[in-house]
């Protein structure tokens, strides 16, 4: 059985790295070679047996055999779990959205499917589509995936800004809607998250953008491909739906607005309850309304798997249900002779568990539970109570068999290796206290306990969170020393019993969790402050992983094995391991798929440069925090030694502050003013200005403009806008030449030409201005002449960015053009053997990406 589920996981796994979907015929080729492996390892079985018979050991008959059953049975169940997998994921695919679609307003018709998410531009919510209403060219009804991901903002520039009102959007609530969609689409980085895989999990085969009518200021594009649609297209037909999924839904949606009507108690929320998102956390599962400010303090100290309803919440409420039936239960001699105590305090449990983890939102932590507690109830009622081990197997093969899209999530390993690594220390280990033994030394002994079990399943965390999130919390024991039976067995029943009982008793337990949570994050923030409060390093390698996972067997074995300290000497690798960099006098230059922005990062042998930030898509959420500080700690750069913001543009400077905030940095060039809050934060700041230039190992970088006079300000004269005090760098390497040219547009390309003609040619040029109307002259890209062009867009944006009319321009002059929007990251590579590119999207391609 362990074998089988497994090998079920690891077929579904093996699914998820292919780049393309099996067709029948290579399943049915693969099914033919797996089970002919498994003929072949039968067979070296059965002459093992033979061989055993002829010398009488039994103990190498039983062997052989087992050794075949397993190979038939693992096999198989790999196999299973590939073609399952495989199957799902070809359903779940089936459903697109026709390119033809994109960028069209469409009428629809259909539920608020799930409780939406808020933040201060609007809501995102997912819609389960009922009918089409907007009819294709030969007046059919357009075809278009049944479950959505919409957003709707408020007026304003992009959603970003505004005074105008979003309705309130409530689960089970039919919608007569104006959309305007996209294919799933997100960017695609080395170690980023992939969002898109995100919504095929979730089933979300398209996202978009309510557009409430020909005034709407909200749109997705400055050129419209359908005229607008009238304002009455948007309106509520019904105010719920009835259905079980949504009435779930809305009990969490009631829950949530109950806990912040209560805490915010008539004011902001943020002002009078900052930690009300994680009450609502943990109530409800919803993690949106936390604080960014928050979360990096939650991670740094290791507790993040607190803030939320995780497999240790719902363990606790199972055992509490079924404490509280069993002890009934038996005090009824009625009840005992139609159904066993155990029986009932088992179903009970059992039950419990799925009433808060549907409450919860069925996240994967909760899964896992929810299945193992079955499996228990389930052995229970039949008298087959299985081994620790055969019941996690049975759980993760189940979690897998709902969600094959399970395996590549972190939380999935994380959830299964905690557990196993408690059932490791503790199955067979601890002996029970003596029955006279003191109750101080009883509580001795279950502090011990509790003390083994926390490192234990801290050390076993360990290689994963490096490689999930390339940091290590090195105070994560003594915070969830503190921070697990507070929250698990305060806070957590405290905030229960306040979202439910009447507001004059519910309020006062509500208010009692948020201040121990209060209290909490105060000490964590202390705790947090500390300069060895975190260790990053770069991601793990395949091989130094396995050799910290041997490493981490073999220390936490039982005591008796010889020489268990050795199992730290396998960990050393995974915090050892070099980060890659390039040779001496090469450079790398990686252009980050930030959406619509710029963000290049170049190395050395020994330094790195930022050149800009990318943008901000909200207060809390911008391309620094979300993809570039992941991704220089994903490569182990803990330091920048020059971050350049090429000017004041949020889609080249909004994610300045995230990075100053979470890396060293040693200096900024900039053309900001120096009020700005880049400018005060960081460390040595300075403008850019022509002919400024500096080398580092074999390569020099030089900048190229903008002149001094750019920031004059004369009287009577507009100061110049931002894009013509772009910055403009110049970086040479072995012979070869890089140009970023940020938002310059015709008149500083002509002063260009005019005061560095010889200057600018180079190989590998970054389009200006995104490849707008604006930029990239005939006279220009005839001076530069690069070998390759780099445009850094978002996908489907708004200004349309980059113009046919330009891409036509450098397509005439023989110039290849690569994109973010189709490419992913593109990562330039110049050394002696010249100039080598990789698309992140092509090499390492998955299946989910746009077919």
């Amino acid at each position: 059985m362990r074998v089988a589920c497994i090998a079920f996981v690891a077929g579904a796994w093996w699914l998820q790295q292919q780049a393309d979907l099996p067709s029948v015929g290579a399943t049915s080729a693969a099914s033919l070679i797996a089970f002919g492996i498994a003929i072949l390892a039968a067979r070296i079985a059965s002459s093992c047996n033979d061989a055993a018979i002829a010398s009488s050991s039994r103990t190498m008959r039983s062997f052989a055999t087992r050794i075949a059953s397993h190979a038939t049975v693992g096999c198989a169940a790999f196999i299973v779990g590939y073609g399952w997998a495989g199957w799902r994921a070809e359903v779940r695919l089936a459903e697109e959205l026709p390119h033809a679609l994109e960028g069209r307003d469409v009428v629809v018709v259909g539920v608020v499917a799930a409780l939406p998410g808020i933040d201060p531009r609007g809501v995102r919510f997912p819609f389960a589509v009922e009918s089409v209403l907007s009819l294709d060219d030969a007046d059919r009804p357009l075809v278009i995936p049944s479950r959505l991901s919409l957003g709707w903002y408020r007026p304003g520039r992009g959603g970003a800004s505004g005074d105008g009102a979003v309705p309130d959007v409530r689960p089970g609530q039919r919608w007569r809607l104006t959309i305007r969609l996209k294919r799933p689409h997100s960017s695609a980085n080395p170690l980023g998250f992939d969002y898109e895989y995100w919504l095929l999990e979730d089933g979300q085969r398209a996202t978009g953008s309510v557009r409430p009518g020909s005034d709407d200021a909200s749109d997705d594009g400055d050129d419209d491909p359908t005229p607008p649609i009238p304002s009455t297209s948007t309106r509520k037909l019904s105010e719920f739906v009835w259905r079980v999924p949504y009435a779930i839904e809305r009990m969490r949606a009631r829950l949530r607005d109950r806990v912040l009507t209560i805490l915010a108690d008539g004011g902001n929320i943020r002002d009078n309850a900052p930690y009300a998102g994680v009450i609502v956390a943990l109530i409800v599962g919803d993690q949106r309304a936390i604080a960014q400010s928050d979360w990096i303090v939650f991670n740094r100290t290791g507790i993040g798997h607190l803030v939320s309803i995780s497999g240790l919440h719902v363990s606790m409420l199972a055992a509490l249900g079924a404490w509280l039936v069993f002890t009934l239960w038996r005090h009824r001699p009625g009840w005992c002779g139609r159904l066993a105590a155990h029986k009932a305090a088992a179903l009970a449990g059992a039950l419990v568990a799925l009433a808060y983890c549907l409450l919860a939102g069925f996240g994967v932590p909760a899964q896992r539970t929810l299945y193992m507690i079955a499996v228990v109830a389930v052995a229970l009622w039949m008298h087959r109570l299985s081994s620790v081990s055969r019941v996690l197997c049975i759980a993760l093969a189940i979690v897998v068999t709902f969600d094959p899209w399970a395996v590549m999530g972190s939380g999935f390993w994380l959830s299964f290796c905690a557990v196993t690594s408690i059932f490791y220390v503790t199955t067979g280990r601890l002996a029970p206290a003596p029955i006279d033994a003191s109750p101080m030394r009883r509580a001795m002994r279950a502090l011990r306990a509790a003390a083994r079990v926390q490192w234990a399943v801290t050390l076993a965390l360990t290689p994963l969170t490096l490689l999930f999130f390339y940091q290590v919390s090195l105070i994560s024991p003594l915070a969830n020393a503190i921070a697990i039976p507070l929250v698990s067995f305060v806070v957590t029943p405290l905030a229960l019993a306040g979202a439910v009982l009447p507001a004059f008793v519910g309020g006062a337990l509500l208010y009692a969790a948020h201040g121990l949570v209060a209290l909490l994050a105060a000490w964590l923030q202390w705790l947090s402050a500390t300069r060895i409060a975190v260790w990053s390093g770069a991601a793990p390698s395949t091989a130094s992983f396995v050799c910290a996972m041997i490493g981490v067997v073999w220390w936490l074995a039982p005591r008796g094995l010889p020489q268990r300290w050795t199992g730290a000497l396998w960990m050393v690798p995974l915090f050892a391991w070099p980060s890659d960099r390039p040779g001496p006098g090469d450079v790398r230059m990686t252009a980050l798929d930030i959406g619509q922005g710029t963000s290049i990062l170049l190395e050395t042998r020994t330094t790195t440069v930022l050149y800009d930030t990318g943008p901000a898509y909200a207060p809390d959420n911008d391309a620094g925090n979300r993809i570039i500080v992941p991704f220089l700690r994903g490569h182990g750069i803990g330091r920048l030694d020059t971050m350049i913001v090429s000017h004041n543009d949020n889609d080249h400077s909004g994610g300045a502050l995230s990075v100053l905030h979470s890396v060293a940095v040693g200096r900024v060039f900039s053309s900001l003013e120096f009020t700005t809050p880049v400018v005060r934060a960081s460390p040595q700041h300075r403008r850019c200005e022509s002919d400024q230039s500096w080398t580092s190992d074999g390569v020099r970088f030089q900048m190229l403009a903008p002149g001094p006079d750019i920031y004059a300000t004369r009287e009577g004269k507009a100061q110049a806008k931002p894009n013509a005090r772009s910055c403009v760098l110049r970086v040479e390497a072995r012979g070869r030449v890089l140009l970023l040219t940020a938002d310059i547009e015709k008149a500083q390309e002509s002063a260009l030409i005019e005061r560095r003609q010889g200057a600018i040619a180079s190989d590998v040029l970054l389009v200006p201005h995104h490849g707008s109307r604006t930029s990239s002259t005939a006279s220009f890209l005839d001076a530069v002449h690069p070998r390759i062009a780099i445009v850094q867009a978002g996908y489907l944006n708004r200004f349309g960015h980059p113009r046919a009319d330009v891409l036509a321009r450098y397509a005439a002059r023989g110039i290849p053009v690569l994109r973010n929007d189709r490419d992913g990251a593109i990562t330039v590579v110049v050394d002696g053997g010249g100039i080598a590119v990789d698309r992140y999207r092509w090499s390492h391609r998955r299946y989910w990406y746009g077919r």
